[in-house]
């Protein structure tokens, strides 16, 4: 990862899992399609019938939770600190989410494409905001605190 420039940059879902600590069936995020370090990131992930929260949420009427988009949000936001040399290897963890705004349900088939921009660097605190859509339509937007452990 070249962090001395603002070019774009990507990473599979190897890439991904080297960076994060999540795995299946909590790895929210299938694909990082562009990041700067220390500026915004851009992801997505794809939505099968097979996801476990599917199964109880809801019956015969599938939607993915709102909780879940928000953390998939947040690990398409990793890669905004964790790629910087000072936080390298350290671990990315929920401090507050606040202004969450539920626009439209997501689903099975759905590709859900998430985006963050960090506003806010102080220490080991980071604030981002955040947004997912399907098809170009927003689904959820939420301002995210990140503490860094």
């Amino acid at each position: 990862m070249d962090t001395t420039t603002d070019k774009p940059l990507s990473m599979d879902v190897m890439e991904i899992m080297d960076m994060i600590p999540h795995r299946y069936p909590f790895l929210l995020v299938d694909r990082i399609t562009e990041y700067v370090p220390g500026k915004y990131s851009k992801g997505y992930k794809n939505l099968t019938a097979n996801e476990m929260f599917f199964n109880g949420h809801f019956p015969g009427n599938p939607v993915m939770p709102g909780v879940l988009q928000i953390e998939a949000m947040a690990q398409t936001a990793a890669p905004i600190l964790l790629s910087l040399d000072q936080y390298k290897g350290k671990l990315a963890l929920f401090a507050a989410v606040d202004k969450v705004r539920f626009k439209n349900i997501v689903r099975p088939g759905d590709r859900l494409e998430m985006e963050a921009y960090m506003t806010k660097i102080k220490g080991p605190i980071a604030k981002c905001d955040a947004r997912a859509y399907v098809d170009g339509k927003l689904c959820v937007e939420a301002e995210i605190t990140i503490a860094l452990k």
